[in-house]
């Protein structure tokens, strides 16, 4: 699949959970409600419950970390969501830069900067922004952000390169981003990686660890660090859909995995 065809499934499929969100509980196609047809694949996000700033309206379920935990985030800062979504993780980063420090968040689909936007109104919140954009392809000037945050959405962005380099290009020179994403151990099988409803429902985009950490690296950021990471364990059923029982039982005894990570980078 090309690069615009899998944005293109991205968008519809994250669209339709925007959509969904607005009339009844959230779902995710990262959950186990199905909204991306047979697929039924949880992240098992961490628990935002008790996180300062946690407006449930504004989580989806399509997280696997809480970058904002790690992202060594100052009072006046200006902050940068990737994949903001319904703007969970901007309004926990809201709270640590104050009144003082501006949030911005940057989505691809309309339904979730509408989203975004209706919740950071009902919440009051003056300087939280959601703009339209592609991340490959950031509509920010030059060294405008001290922090950028991410979670659970560069590994679905085909160009990870691009996806660094306009970080790079956005971040103050003193600037730092703190991301979680999922990453792969060893080889993930064929038949999970070209699915483009499992590349939706953030495996398939997934790369494997020390090429996700090259690239960072090859962008120029420094001092990076793996804060944290978990493996995600691909229920049976899911292993069925897409391995013969050879195929699973070798995956399963392989040092292979999918984990999700967080982790941070420096650009000076």
């Amino acid at each position: 699949m090309k690069s615009e065809d899998l944005k293109e499934v991205v968008k519809r499929k994250y669209g339709a959970i925007a959509n969904h969100s607005l009339q009844m509980a959230p779902l995710s196609c990262c959950g186990s409600s199905g909204c991306c047809g047979e697929l039924e694949f949880s992240m098992i996000g961490d628990e935002y419950q008790h996180v300062e700033g946690y407006n449930p309206d504004a989580d989806l379920g399509l997280g696997c970390g809480i970058p904002t935990q790690f992202a060594d985030i100052k009072r006046g800062d200006h902050l940068l969501d990737l994949g903001s979504g319904a703007g969970n993780d901007c309004f926990v980063a809201r709270v640590i830069v104050g009144d003082t420090g501006k949030v911005t968040g940057l989505d691809f689909t309309d339904a979730m900067v509408r989203r975004a936007v209706e919740n950071a109104h009902k919440l009051g919140h003056t300087n939280v922004s959601f703009v339209k954009g592609d991340i490959e392809e950031m509509p920010f000037t030059d060294s405008t952000f001290d922090v950028i945050v991410s979670n659970c959405v560069l590994n679905l962005v085909p160009d990870k390169n691009k996806a660094f380099a306009e970080m790079m290009r956005v971040l103050k020179p003193s600037g730092h981003f703190c991301v979680s994403d999922v990453v792969l151990k060893g080889n993930l099988p064929e038949e999970l990686k070209n699915d483009a409803e499992m590349y939706v429902g953030c495996v398939s985009g997934a790369i494997e660890i020390n090429e996700y950490l090259s690239i960072i690296a090859l962008q120029g950021f420094k001092n990076i660090t793996v804060h944290k990471q978990k493996e995600i364990l691909i229920p049976k059923e899911i292993m069925d859909k897409y391995l013969s029982v050879t195929e699973g039982i070798r995956f399963k005894d392989s040092d292979n995995g999918i984990y999700s990570i967080t982790v941070s980078g420096y650009k000076n």
